[in-house]
């Protein structure tokens, strides 16, 4: 064969394999978009985090947001959402007289991926990368230079040591937490010492107090891999974890396993149809769900956040977790997708109840019950999970612990004191009372800051007892049942049947007034709402929207003013607005997308006959807020607070009522969705002539039977389900429209 041949079908074959390489399908993980929201619309952005789904081991690069020109050293490990590093890792090629503890210094080149970090360190000479395990990771640094290059690792304030190949030690961190860190790399280094100014003292190799900071420095390697564990127990725990993920692994194996393992969580759903740009919002929507809780559980052992006590784990250990925020639908995807992680979340919180005093956290973190926000709905979680058929956790505990966060904790929100004053007026009147504008606070529970909040918590607590009589039903305690549920009513006693809001009332029973839904309040609203304004919790009745129908005087009544919060001016220009309600983002008209006590609101139509206005709504609020850009994301991203609803919707249902085991139907945003259960059952969702334009539902069946209600039940889909929607850009009144449709809502009031 003459060379001009060997050259053609040189060619053919290069182009074959390059149009074969453009082919390859996308997996799930490759759709994901750390980015997407790294500019926050005002308060804090989202942060491009690299972990394994749900690992204790996450980081992300140390800068403030996406537009920050520099990054501050590496990390080696998140403590806390958002708030807490461990430790710092520095790579440089400065000379030996100008090495910093922590390194400042611009990059280019960044990708990042929920299983990798790469980056250019430019003024540093220096390449990067990144891929984490469980509890270990790995960096790979490549030196540019011919020159000696190094790395630091600084401990802060903690204590530290360094050999030719090894890096051991801890730091302080929140709380005095201890985090310990064992790392090795597989190229030794030719000089190592501590950091003494801004150079490195080859006599001395520990170090404790601010100044512990090894220096490691490599004249004759190019590339240094970088393995290290991480641990909350102890630094010969560290080691092992690193041993037991990585071992002898080298850095393509750890990123492989790494995406491996993003696979198989997102992959649990699979869509098909629908745009691009959706595919990449609905599974970084995903993603975000998993960075939160992490398991702190190590090969048997965990450090005790309640006792700072190293235990014997009997099962795996979770913590980090803003319940507030995620209660509504994060944990409901979690119970859905992996029940046996989230099982082992509801006993890492009767833990924490039961090391510690007695009540369920609210925000339970590696230092504790953080206690942030108001009401407790951790009990709700544990209600949904028991009426999802989740049995393998103590609903005598959580009820008790339950009953202890409402009676025996104070109702103050942001306070973990025990209850006092307030608590006793709730339980005599039915109401948190409200002071008038000026008044002075009289009861000491009560945080300067965050004032009382008075319908956000009346509102709050109505829907925790609500759970509360729920659990004692399920447990047979019928009398506590209807005392609970009597009590769930109370959001009644502040319902203005003349406004059609919920208004505070003081502690006469007299309205305050003069009194403006969208302003009174205060910063953030708190004097009587919390973050959000009278708008957002006028619809505050998760548990009973039926009987809000009722209020309201029924279903046209209803649905106007449903309407009118989609539409209604913010009353003043956005400047004035965002100054007092910073956290009431993603506005249309009142309503806000980007604070999670919204999130339900767009699917009350359902109750009141009009599920096409949901189905419409929905599809709007997903396409004008989260988007697959740097400012797709509405507000704060609270651990999976709005990214769940995110999923939900794109798939066509949520639940409005956690501890109710049934879901809402909205619009899917895909022709073919396919879940697939822990029990091996499959639901297949599939919506035909489903398009941008095509959002109304004809049609539905599900499992081949005619389906004309605008919910189901859990149990319809629990051991698998076909879900068949015919779609259309018209709505159809009728469908899901009638007196006898509308989603379940609480029993009604004991005696009536």
């Amino acid at each position: 064969m003459n060379t001009r041949c060997n050259h053609f079908f040189l060619s053919l074959a290069l182009c074959l394999m390059a149009v074969a390489l453009q082919a390859a399908p996308k997996t799930a993980v490759d759709y994901v978009n750390p980015y997407m929201g790294n500019i926050s619309h005002l308060l804090k952005p989202t942060y491009p985090t690299v972990h394994l789904p749900y690992g204790m081991l996450r980081v992300y690069p140390q800068r403030d947001s996406y537009v920050e020109s520099e990054i501050h050293g590496l990390p080696l490990m998140l403590v806390n959402h958002r708030e807490v590093f461990s430790m710092n890792i520095s790579a440089t090629q400065r000379e030996g007289n100008r090495l910093e503890s922590v390194i400042t210094t611009d990059f280019d080149n960044e990708l990042i991926t929920p299983y990798y970090y790469k980056s250019d360190i430019e003024n540093q000479n220096v390449g990067v990368e990144f891929s984490p395990a469980a509890h270990a990771a790995m960096y790979r640094f490549q030196f540019v230079r011919k020159s000696p290059g190094y790395i630091i690792v600084n401990a802060h304030n903690g204590e530290i040591s360094v050999t030719n190949r090894e890096v051991k030690g801890f730091q302080h961190t929140w709380g005095g937490v201890k985090v310990y860190i064992y790392a090795v790399t597989t190229e030794a280094a030719d000089e190592f010492g501590i950091l003494q100014g801004k150079a490195m003292d080859t006599k001395k190799t520990s170090e404790r107090g601010d100044g512990a900071c090894a220096v490691m420095k490599f004249t004759s390697s190019k590339n240094v891999n970088f393995k290290y564990g991480v641990s909350y127990i102890s630094v010969d725990q560290a080691k092992e974890n690193l041993m037991k993920e990585i071992g002898a692994a080298d850095f393509e194996k750890v990123k492989a396993a790494a995406k491996q393992a993003w696979n198989a969580e997102l992959g649990k759903i699979k869509v098909e149809g629908g745009t691009e740009n959706d595919k990449a919002v609905f599974y970084t929507s995903l993603y975000r769900v998993c960075e939160r809780p992490v398991m702190i559980s190590e090969y048997g052992r965990y450090f005790c956040p309640v006792d700072h006590k190293v235990k014997t784990a009997t099962h795996e250990v979770y913590t980090d977790d803003w319940l507030w925020d995620t209660y509504r639908a994060a944990h409901p995807l979690r119970l859905m997708l992996s029940p046996d992680i989230e099982s082992d979340i509801l006993n890492s919180y009767l833990d924490v109840a039961r090391d510690g005093k007695q009540w369920l956290p609210t925000f339970p973190a590696v230092t504790g019950d953080s206690h942030r926000m108001n009401c407790n709905h951790g009990i709700a979680i544990f209600l949904d999970a028991w009426a999802k058929g989740i049995r393998n956790f103590n609903l005598e505990e959580a009820y008790q612990f339950g009953r202890n966060a409402i009676e025996k904790k104070t109702l103050a929100p942001w306070r973990d004191s025990k209850a006092g004053k307030l608590n006793a007026f709730y339980e005599a009147n039915g109401y948190i009372p409200a002071l008038h504008p000026g008044e002075k606070e009289t009861y000491p529970e009560v945080d300067g800051w965050e004032k009382r909040q008075a319908v956000a918590v009346t509102l709050g607590t109505s829907y925790d007892q609500w759970c509360l009589s729920e659990m004692a039903s399920y447990l047979g305690k019928s009398d506590e049942a209807n005392r609970y549920l009597a009590a769930s009513y109370n959001y009644r006693n502040l319902y203005n049947a003349e406004t059609a809001f919920f208004h505070p009332k003081d502690s006469a029973g007299e309205f305050i007034q003069p009194f403006d839904y969208k302003f009174s309040g205060g910063i953030g609203a708190r004097d009587y709402y919390d973050e959000n304004n009278g708008w957002t919790y006028r619809w505050d009745v998760q548990h009973n929207v039926g009987d809000l129908v009722n209020l309201m005087g029924g279903n046209e009544r209803f649905t106007r003013n449903l309407d009118k919060t989609f539409t209604e001016w913010l009353g003043r220009n956005k400047y004035e607005f965002y100054s007092q309600l910073p956290d009431q983002t993603g506005n249309v008209g009142q309503f806000t997308m980007g604070n999670e006590p919204s999130l339900h609101i767009p699917y009350l139509y359902n109750y009141a006959g009009k599920p096409w206005k949901t189905q419409k709504r929905v599809r709007d609020l997903v396409h004008q807020w989260f988007r697959n850009d740097l400012m797709g994301v509405p507000g704060d991203e609270d651990g999976g607070g709005l990214s769940a609803f995110v999923v939900y919707s794109m798939m066509g249902f949520y639940p409005v009522t956690p501890g109710m085991p049934c879901y809402n139907i909205g619009s899917p945003f895909f022709s073919r969705i396919t879940i697939t259960l822990p029990n091996g059952k499959v639901v297949k969702i599939q919506a035909n002539g489903c398009s941008e334009e095509n959002k109304y539902i004809q049609r539905a069946t599900i499992n081949g039977k005619s389906w004309n209600k605008p919910w189901f039940e859990h149990n319809d889909i629990a051991n698998g389900a076909t879900i068949v929607m015919d779609m259309g850009n018209r709505y159809d009144s009728k469908w899901g429209s009638g007196s006898q449709m509308a989603p379940p809502s609480a029993k009604a009031y004991p005696g009536k």
